[in-house]
């Protein structure tokens, strides 16, 4: 790749919705950066994803292929194989590939052992980032309960225990939780508690580490003049659940300024049909299939 390429910084959101972007039309939201980035750039009006779901979404978006075609159907489902990413096709042709947050994708144990491939050895572990390098890899998602089965380190953690953030998994308890007028811990599961702020400050956020690690592997990359251009994905996991968010951000919006539901009249006339209703049965549909708690 001839040395004038230029770098790319690959940003991505979780469950941000079209419609929630000042730039698009809201008329209560304001979100002046992703507004720059719309006026200074090129905006696609209708383009579609390929899943409602995001682990499947983002390996379509990563290999640029239908859902059907790669075998991700849901989340936790393994991507084939064979499938080479954005990140595998850049890195060919000479740029550094990595990824700052989550990609969600999953290779098959089984498939790699058949054909001899170690995804513990570090020569793979592009492999386990979607073929970015793992500078700063993330899910996102840490439940203390999934945190013990995995007996995953989580380099977050180890950040806020750095910061005085003393738990056996400050992720939940402060970062995504908060605390009531009596001092009472409320984790930020199923939309529940969101009128509270996070109980942490917002520079401590996962939102805030995710960027600064990102400036950290840029300040790396350009203190080496001989260094290969670069594609860095930065994912953020917000604003994915648990939703809880630091103050002053917790309260910028009330709940008369969230848009109603976008529903057909045949929706509105015959609510339960019965994908939606088995949704509602679901508990992740508590925090959007009731009014009172998705505002």
């Amino acid at each position: 790749m001839p040395h004038h390429t230029q770098n790319i910084l690959f940003i991505m959101c979780d469950q941000l919705r079209w419609d929630y972007l000042s730039c698009y039309g809201h008329p209560h939201l304001e979100t002046p950066n992703i507004d720059w980035l719309a006026q200074n750039g090129v905006r696609f009006d209708r383009a579609y994803v390929q899943s409602p779901v995001c682990g499947p979404s983002r390996a379509c978006i990563y290999t640029g292929r239908y859902q059907s075609t790669i075998g991700v159907r849901h989340n936790g489902y393994p991507i084939r194989i064979d499938e080479l990413t954005l990140g595998d096709y850049l890195r060919a042709e000479g740029m550094r590939t990595a990824v700052v947050g989550k990609t969600d994708l999953h290779i098959h144990p089984e498939a790699a052992q058949r054909l001899g491939i170690d995804l513990h050895a570090a020569e793979n572990t592009l492999l386990h980032g979607g073929g970015f390098e793992p500078f700063a890899l993330d899910s996102g998602n840490h439940p203390t309960k999934l945190l013990r089965r995995r007996a995953e380190k989580v380099r977050y953690n180890d950040y806020l225990r750095e910061l005085g953030y003393t738990s056996d998994n400050p992720w939940h308890t402060h970062a995504n939780s908060t605390v009531d007028e009596n001092g009472n811990v409320l984790d930020g599961w199923f939309n529940r508690h969101a009128k509270y702020p996070a109980n942490i400050r917002e520079e401590h956020s996962e939102t805030a580490y995710s960027t600064n690690r990102a400036i950290d592997f840029m300040q790396q990359a350009s203190d080496d003049p001989q260094a290969a251009p670069w594609c860095l994905h930065l994912s953020y996991i917000k604003p994915h659940w648990p939703y809880v968010a630091p103050a002053p951000y917790h309260n910028l919006y009330t709940p008369a300024q969230m848009l109603p539901a976008n529903r057909t009249e045949e929706e509105r006339a015959h609510p339960h049909h019965p994908v939606y209703a088995g949704f509602l049965q679901y508990s992740q549909g508590e925090g959007f299939g009731r009014h009172e708690i998705r505002a």
